[in-house]
């Protein structure tokens, strides 16, 4: 790519641009967290500096590093450099630029790097057009997205591709990066006369949640909308950061990772039995916005799958939660999802209704099904009670206890078991019930 690609850092550029993109690192060394992937001595570090990169898939949250890195492996090899966003391109423009590339290695023996934000936003007839010619080498590309891989893009692609997992940045990353805008002679606020209060950095550090744009951004802000005063020195207090950065950046996406991350520690904290946990992950799927009624689905299976009857009244307290969300609606329905989701986490814990109704699919599906015993067969139809349906069935009311033994299932099929009450909870009572029938069924044989 042309080196006047890329904005300099001479000021008469540098002016009008937001600080998030002047303080955009140049180099690996201006480079802050992501150790894990850039740090001393690793991998992508290595081919970097080497000059050997491969097709690689960055992915993770916002405001991580994903393009900067990008921007520097642009100043950085020798490869001709170009860039798509993916809501903005289409496969026109992506065979434009193979075109480029295939005459480029032809002719100048330069290979082409490409690299594309957003790329979960390209449909699979997108992503395919980029399949023969980084598979040939003719591109190398350096996909970006905060959508997870596995999901958004296919299969093929990612066989291709060697995937990089961004991490929100940590508590001292972001303040790090701050303190850098602030000192920055050049790009930030280093020739300016800016304080900024301690529980005022501390706040902007805390509420980005990771994300060193939204930070950035906000420092701008208070910045831009504070005056000087008498002594010409901006003075950034606790609550010019409040106003600045008014609401935390939540980290999800209703049709994202993060989404079914967060949903699934919900679920494994109920499933837990840990109701602090169940409670924070409940609060931040309503305050994202989640639709309150998936929340109480998936409370209501919770209770069906992971209760079961080690306490019938989890399922109860579920449906209410369902009725509770559509009657009365939020913000209100938040009380009776927590209480429902708090009675799910702390009830007694029993799997044994699915693997017993899960077993018994197995066999219907696998094995010879059996007929109806003629005990068994409604003998109410026309003509059924001639052809002998329902002679011999023993009426439980008439009987002790309200029990008889007798067989219920195919022949073939007597001695299967498929309901394995656990210890726990009412299952307990279930089980001794249950012992008292067999020893009855004992008897009778």
């Amino acid at each position: 790519m042309d080196l006047f690609d890329f904005p300099t850092d001479d000021q008469s550029n540098l002016n009008g641009r937001p600080l998030a993109d002047r303080m955009r690192p140049q180099t690996l060394d201006e480079f802050v967290g992501q150790e894990q992937i850039v740090g001393q001595g690793r991998l992508l570090r290595r081919a970097i500096q080497a000059d050997k990169l491969t097709p690689m898939i960055f992915f993770g949250p916002p405001g991580t590093g994903k393009t900067t890195l990008a921007h520097i492996i642009a100043q950085t090899t020798s490869a001709y450099y170009e860039q798509l966003n993916a809501v903005t391109s289409g496969v026109g423009d992506i065979r434009k630029i193979i075109a480029a590339a295939e005459e480029r290695l032809k002719f100048d023996q330069q290979k082409t790097i490409l690299f594309i934000d957003e790329i979960h936003r390209f449909n699979k007839g997108q992503q395919d057009a980029l399949l023969p010619s980084v598979e040939k080498g003719t591109i190398i590309l350096i996909g970006a997205t905060t959508e997870s891989p596995m999901f958004e893009i296919n299969a093929a692609l990612l066989s291709r591709s060697r995937l990089f997992r961004f991490e929100p940045l940590t508590d001292k990353a972001i303040r790090t990066i701050l303190n850098h805008a602030l000192t920055d002679k050049k790009r930030g606020y280093g020739e300016s006369a800016i304080e900024v209060d301690e529980d005022a950095l501390d706040h902007l550090v805390r509420v980005a949640n990771g994300d060193s744009r939204t930070a950035l951004h906000a420092l701008e802000l208070a910045v831009l909308t504070t005056d000087p005063d008498s002594d010409g020195v901006i003075h950034i207090d606790r609550s010019v950061a409040e106003e600045s950065i008014q609401e935390k950046v939540l980290q999800y996406d209703k049709n994202g990772d993060n989404h079914y991350d967060t949903v699934s520690a919900f679920i494994k904290s109920m499933r837990g039995s840990d109701p602090n946990a169940t409670l924070y992950w409940l609060a931040k799927m309503i305050a994202a916005g989640e639709d309150p009624k998936f929340i109480a689905r998936r409370i209501f299976i919770h209770a069906a799958e992971d209760v079961g009857l080690a306490d019938p009244n989890a399922i109860l307290i579920a449906n209410t939660a369902v009725t509770a969300v559509t009657f009365i609606g939020m913000p209100e329905a938040r009380i009776p999802l927590a209480e429902a989701a708090l009675y799910v986490a702390t009830a007694p814990k029993s799997n044994a209704v699915i693997s017993g109704i899960d077993e018994a699919l197995a066999v219907v599906k696998n094995e010879k099904t059996g007929e109806v015993p003629i005990h068994l067969r409604d003998a109410h139809y026309k003509g059924a009670a001639k052809l002998g349906h329902g002679k011999g069935y023993l009426y439980p009311h008439d009987f002790e206890d309200g029990y008889v033994p007798q067989d219920y299932l195919p022949g073939k099929l007597h001695s299967k078991h498929f309901y394995h009450p656990s210890p726990r909870g009412y299952e307990r009572t279930v089980q001794k019930r249950l012992d008292y029938f067999a020893e009855r069924d004992k008897k009778k044989r």
